[in-house]
């Protein structure tokens, strides 16, 4: 489908941390961007167009239910997909829909 990931800067700032808190973390991103690729509309569907995905941390050793959390929103259209955020589990247990709605507007 040739879609193109872009990312928010809060998708950025949050990555840059949970990298430096788990090493492992940048492979698994890397791992997970080609699977967007594939599947632009992988993960769970939480309105709006977006998704939540679900990716282990092998450095935390807890599997995809304790891992991390990537928000992405799908432009079919544009065929553009929007890393919006990207959290730990532990740290954050879902995404508001107001805190997704100022997600969006960021783009």
């Amino acid at each position: 489908m040739n879609f193109k990931i872009e990312q928010t800067p809060r998708f950025e700032n949050n990555l840059k941390r949970l990298i430096k808190k788990y090493p492992s973390l940048k492979k698994e991103i890397k791992d997970i961007i080609s699977h967007i690729l594939i599947n632009p509309t992988e993960g769970t569907p939480i309105g709006q167009n977006c998704y939540k995905i679900r990716i282990p941390i092998a450095s935390k050793g807890k599997g995809k239910s304790g891992g991390a959390r990537i928000i992405t929103c799908v432009f079919l259209i544009e065929k553009v997909v929007w890393l919006l955020s990207i959290y730990d589990k532990a740290e954050k247990e879902n995404i508001s829909d107001e805190e997704l709605k100022n997600l969006i507007k960021s783009i």
